[in-house]
């Protein structure tokens, strides 16, 4: 269905006033457009990916490459979605000094307040973001499809506060193929999502 502003109301499901830049685990969630099975599928109950699943992992892959405050725990890539523990640990930057091409830190630049608004650097939206941004683009260019639309507008979060729910999330993830025919996000069945 198409998005109508007065049937749907946009609201943030983020968690109010907590910084999603911080040191921590995340277990996340993002699902394609329409739920669209477009990385592969299971047969058997194992994920086999074709060549868009194949290109969404290795754009994960290379997310933690390019961000050096980002390391990755388990993930799945499944038919319509894809499930993931983020682990954002600001410590790994406190040494580190940006300098410019003389030797002296880069000048600071005015921003103007449209830029004020965007996301926060370093944050786990900024990671999703890209990620979503890379896959969209690549799956375009090869589908010939610009512009089309890969994930759906949002993404689920999770914030994992201790070990007992770590190894539950962790255990969800390795076992998320077996139960593919009765997942809410299988386009089959009705979702909240």
């Amino acid at each position: 269905m198409k998005y109508n502003p007065d049937i749907h109301k946009r609201q943030s499901i983020r968690l109010k006033g907590y910084d999603y830049s911080q040191s921590g685990f995340y277990f996340i969630t993002i699902c394609c457009y329409e739920r669209q099975c477009l990385f592969g599928e299971i047969i058997n109950h194992q994920i086999i990916l074709n060549n868009f699943g194949e290109l969404v992992k290795e754009e994960w892959l290379k997310s933690a490459e390019i961000r050096r405050e980002i390391e990755l725990d388990e993930f799945v890539i499944m038919p319509n979605h894809f499930h993931g523990i983020v682990i954002i640990d600001q410590q790994i930057n406190k040494n580190i000094v940006v300098v410019g091409a003389n030797g002296r830190s880069p000048l600071q630049t005015i921003q103007s307040s449209q830029q004020r608004i965007s996301m926060k650097p370093k944050s786990l939206s900024s990671l999703i973001a890209g990620f979503k941004s890379a896959t969209t683009k690549r799956i375009n260019i090869i589908r010939d499809t610009p512009k089309n639309p890969v994930w759906q507008r949002n993404y689920y979060e999770h914030i994992i506060k201790n070990d007992p729910s770590l190894e539950r999330i962790k255990e969800y993830i390795q076992n998320n193929s077996l139960s593919w025919e009765n997942d809410q996000l299988h386009p089959n069945n009705p979702s909240k999502w």
